[in-house]
C-alpha cells in the first residue's frame, strides 16, 4: 500500500516493521475486557479505547525512527475519514497516512482472517465492506490505491496465510499488506 501510493523505499520497509505494533497498547487492557466472549459495554468501550493512548505511551519513550512511526499508528489507527474515530476524532489528511494505511489492511486483514468468534470473510465481501467504509471510516484515495495493487496484496497474503508466522500471531497480516 505505501509503495503504491508513492512512499520512498526506505519509509515503506519502517513502516513494515512499525505496522505490528499498532495494538501494543491492549497489553494495558484487562483481559476480562479483551478477551470477553460477547459484546463489550459502554465501559468496557471506554477501557478497550484506551489501548491507542496506552501504546504511544509505551512507543514514544524511545526516539528511534520506528518507534516514531510506531507511535503514531498506535495513537490514530481507529481515527476515521469523517471524524467519528478515537482518540482524538482527526478527520480526513489530519490522520497521519501512516495510520491510514495500517488502519485499511487491518480492516482488511481481520475480516478475510478467521477468528475463534468468526469466520473469514470471502474476499470480494471484504472489498465491499472497504468501498461502503470510503469516505466514512476510510480515506477514499487509499481504497482506490488498495484495489489498484490487490493482486500484489492477495499474493502476499497467499503467502503469509500458508506461513507458520501466521499461526504465532494474530496481527502480523496488516504488516505484510503494508508493502
Amino acid at each position: 500500500m505505501a509503495e503504491t501510493v508513492g512512499w520512498p523505499k526506505q519509509d515503506c520497509e519502517m513502516l513494515e516493521q512499525a505496522a505490528p505494533m499498532h495494538d501494543t497498547g491492549k497489553i494495558g487492557i484487562p483481559d476480562s475486557v479483551l478477551r470477553k466472549p460477547g459484546q463489550l459495554d459502554a465501559d468496557e468501550w471506554a477501557i478497550m479505547r484506551s489501548h491507542c493512548r496506552i501504546g504511544y505511551e509505551i512507543l514514544s519513550s524511545s526516539d528511534a525512527p520506528v518507534f516514531v512511526l510506531a507511535a503514531e499508528i498506535a495513537l490514530h489507527h481507529h481515527e476515521k475519514w469523517d471524524g467519528s474515530g478515537y482518540p482524538g476524532g482527526l478527520a480526513g489528511e489530519a490522520i497521519p497516512q501512516s495510520a491510514r494505511i495500517v488502519a485499511l489492511v487491518d480492516v482488511f486483514d481481520a475480516l478475510t482472517m478467521k477468528r475463534p468468534y468468526k469466520d473469514a470473510w470471502p474476499v470480494e465481501k471484504a472489498l465491499e465492506a472497504l468501498r461502503e467504509g470510503a469516505g466514512d471510516h476510510f480515506d477514499p484515495a487509499l481504497v482506490d490505491a488498495f484495489e489498484s495493487c490487490l493482486s500484489r496484496i492477495l499474493e502476499i497474503k497467499a503467502a503469509f496465510d500458508s506461513s507458520d508466522v501466521q499461526e504465532a500471531t494474530q496481527f502480523s497480516g496488516a504488516t505484510a499488506l503494508t508493502l
